[in-house]
C-alpha cells in the first residue's frame, strides 16, 4: 500500500498539536509531582499553542483559570494564611481574622485577568478610539506632512514621523491602516502625472525639463539609439523609471509598517509587551516602588525610538532611493510634477476634514490632559500631584487612574458646543427657543459604548491576563526560583553580553509569534536569570521588552506588517532582505540605550533590594 502523501495529513495538523502536545508533556507532572512542574507543564503547552496558533490567542489566555486550580498550582480566588494563637493556621477565603495573625497571601488567577496594568491598558485604548472615532488622527498625519514637504526623502521621513508619533498613542494596526491609504493615493497620483507627461512628450515630441534623466558619460562606448526627434528611446527610459517607481513604492510602504513598530515602544502604553513588563514587574517585584512608570518608561525608550527612526530612515533611503540628494532632497531645484500632485493629494484630505470641530478639539484637550497626568503623578526629580494633593497618595494612585478618569469624562463631554437659552427669549424667535429647549442641554457624548465595545482589542486584554497569571503562578509554585538556580552559571558571563544576545533571541523568536506571547513566555524567565546572577532584572528584562516589538522580518509578524504586505508592493524577500538589518539596528540602539542613559533613570549599576528580598522569600 502506498505511503499517504504529506499534504493530505496537514488537515490534521491543528488536532494532531491539540491532543499530542498534553500527552507528550503529560510525563511531567506525572514523574515529578511538584507544584513547579505542574506549573511548568502548563506554561510549555500555552507556549505550543501560542507559537502554533492552533486555537485563537485569547482562548489559550484562558487556560490557567482552569488548570492551575485543577493541578493544584494556584487557587481561582485570593486567600489569606492565619496563625492563631494556639499555633494552628486557618485559610480564609476574603474577610478578616481578629483573632489570628496574617502569615502570607495569595492572589487568586482570576484576579490576574483585569489587574490594575489592565485597568491602564484599557483605559488608554479608549482614549485612543475617541482619537480615532473623531479623525484627529488624521488631521495630525496630513498637517504634519503638508509642513515637511514633499522631496522623497522628506516624504518618507514625514510618513515615519506621522506613522511613530501616532503609534505611541494608537494602536499599530490602526496607525498602519489609516496611514498606508494616504500613501497609497500620494503614489497613485504621482503614477497618473508621470503618465500624462509622458503623452505630452510623446505628442510635441519635446523633452518636459522637469523630468530628470540620468547623465550618460560621454566616454561611455555603448551604443545609443537616436530617433528622429533626437530624444533617448522610450523603452530604455520607461524601463529604468519603471525599477525606480517600484522601488520607491516598496521604500514608502516598508517605512509605514517599520515606523508603526518603532513608534509602540516609546510609550509605556503603545504596545502590548510593554504592558507585560509593566504587569509582571508588578507581579515578580511587588515592591519595586513604581520604578516602571509612563514617565521613566517614556525618558529610557522615547531617545532609543528617535535613534531607531533615525537609522531606519537612513538604511530604507539607502535601500530604496540611494543617496542621490538632489533627487531625494531637491537641493536648489524646483518641485517637478509628481511632487506637486503627492502635495495636491494631501492638501485634498485636508480639505475633506474641514476646520477643527468642537468634538476634535475637546478630544485634543483630554488626550494633552491625560498625558499632562500620566507624566506629572511620579516625575521622580521632583514630587508629583499624586503625592502633593492626596494624603498617601504616591502609594494608592498608579498611572491606571488617570486614564480611566479620562475615559470616563469622554462618555460625559458633549460631542457639539451646549446651547444656553435665557429665560428672556425676544417673541422672533420664539419657536427656536421652544425646539431647543426639548433639546437635552447636553448632546451625545464623545464617545459611546457601542463604538468602544466594536474597536476594543479584547483579545490583548485576555492576553495580558493569561501572561499575568502565568508570571504569578511560576513566582509563588517556586518555579521561576529553579529556573534562577539552574542559570547561576551565567553570572560569568558580562552583563551586556547577556542582554545583547537574549535580545537578538528575542528578536528572531518574534517574527514567528505574537509580540506579547513572546514577551509573556520569556520575560519571568529572564528576571530568574537576573536575580540569579545578581543584576538589575530590567537590565535584562527592558530589552527583551523592546526587541519583542522588532517583527520586521516577514509579513505575518505583526499586523502592520501584513496591511502592507496586502497592497502588492513589496514580496517576502524584499522584506527579509531589509528587515534583518531592521533586527540588527533595533538590538544595537536598545544595547545603547541600556548601557548609557539607561542606566542612571533605572539605577542599573546596582542590585536593587527590592529585587533582593523577592528572592529571599
Amino acid at each position: 500500500m502506498a505511503l499517504m502523501c504529506p499534504r493530505p495529513l496537514l488537515r490534521y495538523r491543528s488536532f494532531a498539536i491539540l491532543l499530542f502536545a498534553p500527552l507528550l508533556l503529560l510525563p511531567l507532572p506525572i514523574t515529578v509531582p511538584t507544584r513547579e512542574a505542574k506549573c511548568a507543564y502548563i506554561i510549555i503547552i500555552m507556549a505550543v499553542y501560542w507559537c502554533t496558533e492552533v486555537i485563537p490567542l485569547a482562548v489559550t489566555s484562558l487556560m490557567p483559570v482552569v488548570f492551575f486550580p485543577l493541578l493544584g498550582v494556584q487557587s481561582s480566588k485570593s486567600f489569606r494564611l492565619f496563625s492563631t494563637k494556639k499555633g494552628n493556621r486557618v485559610l480564609e477565603s476574603g474577610g478578616s481574622s481578629k483573632a489570628a495573625t496574617a502569615l502570607s497571601g495569595n492572589v487568586g488567577v482570576c484576579l490576574q485577568y483585569l489587574n490594575d496594568t489592565n485597568m491602564l491598558f484599557v483605559g488608554g485604548l479608549i482614549v485612543a478610539i475617541s482619537v480615532e472615532r473623531w479623525n484627529l488622527h488624521k488631521r495630525i498625519a496630513l498637517r504634519v506632512l503638508l509642513i515637511l514637504g514633499v522631496k522623497p526623502a522628506l516624504l518618507m521621513l514625514g510618513f515615519m514621523i506621522v506613522t511613530a508619533f501616532l503609534s505611541m498613542w494608537i494602536s499599530n494596526t490602526a496607525t498602519t491602516a489609516m496611514m498606508v491609504p494616504i500613501v497609497q493615493a500620494v503614489l497613485d497620483q504621482m503614477d497618473n502625472t508621470e503618465n500624462d507627461v509622458t503623452m505630452m512628450e510623446q505628442a510635441t515630441g519635446q523633452t518636459n525639463t522637469v523630468i530628470e534623466l540620468e547623465e550618460k558619460n560621454a566616454s561611455d562606448p555603448t551604443p545609443v539609439q537616436v530617433i528622429s526627434n533626437g530624444q533617448v528611446p522610450d523603452g530604455t527610459r520607461s524601463s529604468e523609471e519603471k525599477k525606480m517607481k517600484k522601488r520607491i513604492c516598496k521604500g514608502m510602504t516598508l517605512c509605514v509598517c517599520y515606523a508603526a513598530s518603532i513608534g509602540g515602544t516609546a510609550t509605556l502604553t503603545g504596545t502590548g509587551p510593554n504592558m507585560v513588563l509593566k504587569g509582571q514587574m508588578n507581579q515578580l517585584y511587588p515592591d519595586n516602588n513604581d520604578v516602571v512608570n509612563f514617565a521613566s518608561w517614556f525618558g529610557f525608550a522615547f531617545p532609543n525610538m528617535i535613534l531607531m527612526l533615525v537609522l531606519a530612515w537612513l538604511w530604507l533611503q539607502c535601500s530604496f532611493m540611494g543617496f542621490n540628494f538632489k533627487k531625494s532632497w531637491g537641493c536648489g531645484t524646483v518641485r517637478t510634477a509628481k511632487e506637486k500632485a503627492a502635495y495636491n493629494v494631501l492638501k485634498a484630505e485636508m480639505k475633506k476634514l474641514g476646520p477643527i470641530s468642537y468634538a476634535e478639539f475637546n478630544v485634543l484637550v483630554m488626550f494633552a490632559l491625560l498625558v499632562l497626568l500620566w507624566f506629572s503623578r511620579h516625575p521622580g526629580f521632583v514630587k508629583g500631584w499624586a503625592s502633593r494633593l492626596f494624603p498617601e497618595g504616591e502609594k494608592y494612585i498608579t498611572d491606571s487612574a488617570p486614564a480611566v478618569f479620562i475615559a470616563l469624562l469622554l462618555f460625559i463631554l458633549p460631542a457639539n458646543k451646549p446651547k444656553f437659552i435665557g429665560w428672556n427669549s425676544s417673541m422672533s424667535d420664539t419657536e427656536q427657543t421652544e425646539e431647543d429647549i426639548k433639546k437635552p442641554f447636553l448632546s451625545a457624548p464623545l464617545l459611546d459604548w457601542n463604538v468602544v465595545q466594536r474597536k476594543m482589542p479584547w483579545s490583548i486584554v485576555l492576553l495580558l491576563g493569561g501572561g499575568f497569571a502565568l508570571a504569578d503562578a511560576s513566582a509563588n509554585s517556586g518555579l521561576s526560583a529553579w529556573l534562577g538556580h539552574q542559570m547561576t552559571p551565567l553570572g560569568s558571563i558580562p552583563p551586556w553580553s547577556i542582554a545583547t544576545v537574549l535580545s537578538l533571541i528575542i528578536a528572531v523568536f518574534t517574527e514567528c509569534t505574537s509580540n506579547v506571547a513572546t514577551a509573556t513566555l520569556f520575560l519571568p524567565v529572564f528576571s530568574s536569570m537576573a536575580t540569579s546572577v545578581k543584576i538589575h532584572p530590567l537590565y535584562v528584562m527592558l530589552p527583551g521588552t523592546l526587541s519583542a516589538s522588532f517583527a520586521f522580518m516577514l509579513p505575518v509578524a505583526t499586523p502592520p506588517n501584513a496591511i502592507v504586505f496586502s497592497y502588492g508592493h513589496i514580496r517576502v524577500l524584499d522584506m527579509v532582505r531589509s528587515g534583518i538589518v531592521m533586527n540588527i539596528i533595533g538590538v544595537f540602539c536598545v544595547t545603547l540605550a541600556i548601557n548609557t542613559w539607561g542606566r542612571p533613570i533605572f539605577e542599573l549599576d546596582t542590585f536593587p533590594t527590592w529585587a533582593n528580598s523577592t528572592t529571599n522569600q
